[in-house]
């Protein structure tokens, strides 16, 4: 099943749509689709109303596309989580997770213009598969009990500027946090119809070139394991986002791939979750 949440920014309406495509409007059992929507088994209960034919349709043809969940409470990152990423970084594969943290209002609709900051010259892009959290996960006993508390999976553009991150004081979360640095969606994507998580490829395209074509089966971390770690260290809660890595292919590990600069056009995708399409605009 997918969610989604269409319409201007602040003013966006929840739906789902269908096996054939079409939209139905989720408006008479939620106000959003949000955390309290899937701690209160949101999801199971529009698939009841959507197999019971009680949901209205309604055409989404035209519309804008929000981010598929309400700002989250917090989006969590793994870094260097792919090996082919890390060695065109000159990174040594790490032991363990490398978490950092994003602004949840970095989140904004999978098609919404992406901002390069005042001052910045390494504007970067990351096609990432994002796990959206329903069920509240602290001290999970193991990666297993990970797939119970996972609402679905979304495309995320994980957008960073490297001389923020790098260059200006190593902390990692100064690059990460940047208005709009996390075009989320366009859906949200429920396990069953995503698949097993580490059967996806990803695709990343500026102006028409691709520049990243990965699979999540290269992850270091799996999406299970991600989960599990996370939770021994934080308390992951319903509609927390976690993106959880790039492959190879970023500007940052090639001195012949330029940066992002107003007027891009970048187009990312993963199997079965979608596609976004944003233009690089100027903060």
């Amino acid at each position: 099943m997918r969610l989604v949440r269409t319409g201007p920014p602040g003013r966006e309406r929840p739906a789902v749509l269908g096996e054939d495509g079409q939209g139905h409007d989720l408006s008479a059992l939620t106000t959003d689709i949000d955390g309290a929507f899937l701690s209160g088994d949101g999801i199971e209960r529009a698939r009841r109303a959507l197999e019971a034919g009680e949901l209205p349709p309604v055409d989404l043809g035209g519309e804008r596309f929000g981010a598929p969940v309400a700002r989250p409470g917090k989006v969590v990152c793994i870094g260097l989580n792919y090996s082919d990423h890390a060695a065109e970084t000159g990174a040594t594969p790490p032991a363990e997770p490398v978490v950092f943290m994003k602004a949840s209002n970095t989140v904004v609709g999978p098609d919404d213009t992406v901002l390069v900051p005042r001052g910045s010259t390494k504007t970067d892009y990351e096609v990432e598969l994002a796990v959206v959290i329903g069920r509240t996960a602290r001290y999970l006993g193991s990666p297993e009990e990970a797939a119970g508390v996972i609402a679905g999976y979304a495309i995320a553009d994980d957008v960073s500027e490297r001389e923020f991150q790098l260059e200006r004081g190593g902390q990692w979360d100064k690059g990460k946090s940047c208005e709009t640095f996390n075009p989320l969606g366009p859906w949200l994507v429920t396990p069953d119809e995503a698949g097993d998580p580490q059967e996806l490829g990803l695709r990343l395209w500026v102006n028409g070139e691709l520049r990243q074509n990965g699979h999540t089966k290269n992850m270091i971390f799996g999406v299970h394991h991600v989960v599990w770690y996370l939770s021994q260290f934080m308390v992951l809660e319903p509609g927390d986002v976690i993106d959880t890595g790039t492959p190879a292919g970023v500007a940052l590990g090639a001195d012949h791939i330029p940066y992002l600069t107003a007027g891009d056009v970048v187009e990312v995708e993963i199997d079965r979750l979608g596609r976004q399409r944003h233009v690089i605009g100027q903060a």
